[in-house]
């Protein structure tokens, strides 16, 4: 996954406090503008350099923040089944024909030393492992007689081109055969720094097997399904999404007929390296039908799916080129966490449960779509219904009823309760404006800036 700087609410001055008590008692619409005109923040990147720091900002250290996401991570868990879908009745089980024991390989061969970190040209032998699977399957080749797409990099001295890495592709031909789910993940990461391997078992290893696992479903499949179905490895994610934007721009065929893109980013882990049973889900604010797809397909026992808008946390893997394409997508991943890039994200703390649990959801997803009983479409308005106010709105009163506990500030309090209000406001409504959801996605950020 794409590392972007995090941004945090540093420090407020008395004024602002007042501000915000004046503002309080007008409409709870103003609480945003007025929080985000007045907030300092500062960016800071993860380097033994230090930060640099803005003037009246106060620098908080990194563990601390941390403790405070495990903290809201645990209420996020106990919330967060209601709150993905607002249904008290037990919700349909996902088959689970992939095990433990199919994806924990994949993960200890990518991401041991020998592989060199996957960058560069130590990145093709794992291309090669990618293409000897989809060989094993019978699969067929993606770019005319070849699993591999050479990726183009700058001329060298003398101006002879340059390949810096290559898109591993293959597929299973459908009734429809011009119609494409693509399932995909990149199998990169950041190699060998100061003589230290970083093996990236989570990012992305955990992905590619589940690509690859989910590749052996369907290719054992005895009835032939509607839409042909697309495994793609991209390389350099690590640098800029490369792989992705290139297969994007020079795709096989034009990205019209691809119905649905499936990638998966770090599913091996979770939020904050909390015992969350939870993978987020996003894309379908997009592709409304695809909503209705995770409901209709449900879950494997012990995984929640938290549905969230895409845009509240920017392009961060390898669904950015097709989203800005408008090509409907899902993108699943399970988080972040205090090993992500850095050379303890080992296959030993992969949880390989719920690593196989959120390889049969994708499974069930693309087949459900693959067989034609669903046909997602792009709508630019983005229609994510109730399911994030009601998780914000269930998130906040915990996090308030549990203050105490956390040491909250009076300004995280502040920005908690307003966000609590305006979600209990939509949530009476029965329903979510334009605006109404400006306000959430603007209220988010800043507590995941301050708070989280």
């Amino acid at each position: 996954m794409v590392w972007l700087p995090s941004l945090r609410v540093l420090h407020a001055t008395p004024a602002f406090f007042c501000c915000i008590d004046h503002g309080r008692t007008g409409t709870t619409g103003n609480f945003v503008t007025i929080v985000q005109t007045r907030l300092q923040a500062c960016c800071t990147r993860r380097s033994g350099l230090g930060c640099r720091r803005i003037p009246g900002a106060i620098l908080m250290p990194r563990r601390p923040f941390f403790r405070r996401l495990r903290t809201c991570a645990a209420l996020f868990s106990a919330a967060v089944g209601m709150a993905s879908t607002g249904l008290t009745a037990e919700k349909p089980r996902t088959p689970t024909p992939i095990s433990v024991e199919a994806v924990r390989p994949h993960v200890h061969w990518l991401a041991d030393p020998r592989r060199q970190g996957r960058s560069g040209e130590s990145s093709l032998r794992s291309a090669e492992y990618i293409r000897d699977h989809f060989r094993r399957l019978k699969l067929q080749p993606l770019f005319g007689k070849d699993f591999f797409q050479p990726i183009p990099g700058r001329p060298d001295d003398q101006g002879n081109s340059r390949t810096i890495g290559r898109n591993v592709g293959a597929w299973l031909p459908g009734r429809r055969a011009n119609e494409f789910v693509i399932i995909s993940a990149h199998f990169d990461h950041l190699g060998v720094r100061n003589k230290i391997v970083f093996p990236g078992a989570d990012d992305n290893a955990s992905g590619v097997a589940m690509m690859l696992e989910v590749a052996r479903q369907l290719t054992s499949r005895k009835k032939r399904l509607e839409r042909s179905v697309v495994f793609v490895g991209f390389d350099l994610e690590e640098r800029l999404l490369w792989g992705s934007r290139w297969f994007a721009a020079h795709a096989p065929w034009p990205l019209k007929q691809v119905r649905l893109f499936i990638t998966a980013d770090m599913i091996g882990r979770s939020l904050g390296n909390l015992p969350l049973p939870t993978v987020f889900c996003l894309g379908s604010e997009h592709a409304p039908v695809l909503r209705t797809v995770l409901d209709r397909v449900g879950t494997p026992g012990g995984l929640e799916v938290a549905r969230l808008g895409v845009d509240l946390i920017g392009t961060r893997s390898d669904y950015g080129p097709f989203r800005d394409r408008k090509v409907p997508f899902l993108f699943f991943s399970t988080g972040e966490h205090p090993d992500y890039h850095t050379p303890r994200d080992q296959p030993g703390k992969i949880d390989f449960k719920k690593l196989s649990r959120v390889a049969n959801l994708v499974l069930a997803v693309a087949t459900e779509v693959a067989d034609g009983r669903a046909d997602p479409t792009w709508t630019d308005s983005i229609d994510g219904g109730l399911d994030e106010p009601r998780a914000l709105f269930r998130i906040t009163s915990l996090m308030l009823e549990e203050e105490r506990q956390k040491g909250l500030t009076d300004l995280q309090k502040l920005l908690i309760s307003g966000t609590r209000n305006k979600a209990r406001q939509i949530l009476d409504a029965g329903t979510m404006t334009v605006s109404d959801r400006k306000w959430l996605v603007r209220a988010t950020q800043l507590l995941l800036f301050s708070v989280f």
